[in-house]
């Protein structure tokens, strides 16, 4: 069981990986990439998929146990300042990771089909990526450095998503709205 806790840290960052695999595949192989755009759907929900496997099991073990687990460790550390950073894994947080992930998988595969001739294909599943990455860190953060962190994060992620289609002045607009919004909502 402590094993399984101890790689909880991972459940943000799986997600990650697909906005790096097409940034890195748009600089060095772009029409590779773009040829093999859709393969990026099927990454993007596999590695969704291993992430809410990951999380059930957690959520199976805190059913069964009621276990708290949180691991900090430090990142700068003087005499008189601590930057810790860490992760936490209790009930809620494994619920949460398992309706984030699951949302997120259907949204993926709905989208696959919904956008498969738009230009911006590959733009979309790395924002939506991206803001599963967000989402997860949010609910896996141990400390209030983490939330906001990762709550900006969110933040940005809806930003971009709102406004994806920014030739649109309705979607420009709405994405102009959400980042109004979303800074007097942080501020107050």
């Amino acid at each position: 069981m402590q094993q399984t806790y101890q790689y909880g840290w991972i459940i943000p960052f799986i997600p990650l990986l697909i906005p790096i695999l097409i940034g890195v595949g748009l600089l060095l192989f772009p029409t590779a990439t773009k040829n093999l755009r859709r393969m990026c759907s099927f990454q993007s929900v596999l590695l969704l998929s291993i992430v809410m496997i990951f999380s059930i099991n957690l959520s199976i073990q805190q059913i069964n146990r009621n276990f708290i687990y949180q691991y900090v460790w430090s990142w700068i550390i003087t005499n008189d300042f601590s930057l810790e950073f860490g992760y936490l894994i209790d009930p809620l947080t494994s619920i949460m990771s398992i309706l984030i992930t699951s949302v997120g998988i259907m949204v993926l595969i709905y989208s696959d089909n919904y956008m498969a001739h738009d230009q911006a294909y590959l733009r979309f599943f790395a924002y939506m990526s991206f803001f599963s990455t967000s989402m997860l860190g949010l609910v896996t953060s141990s400390n209030l450095v983490q939330i906001y962190i990762f709550w900006e994060l969110v933040g940005v992620c809806s930003y971009l998503l709102i406004g994806f289609w920014f030739t649109r002045p309705l979607a420009a607009n709405a994405c102009q709205k959400a980042f109004v919004t979303n800074r007097i909502g942080d501020f107050g």
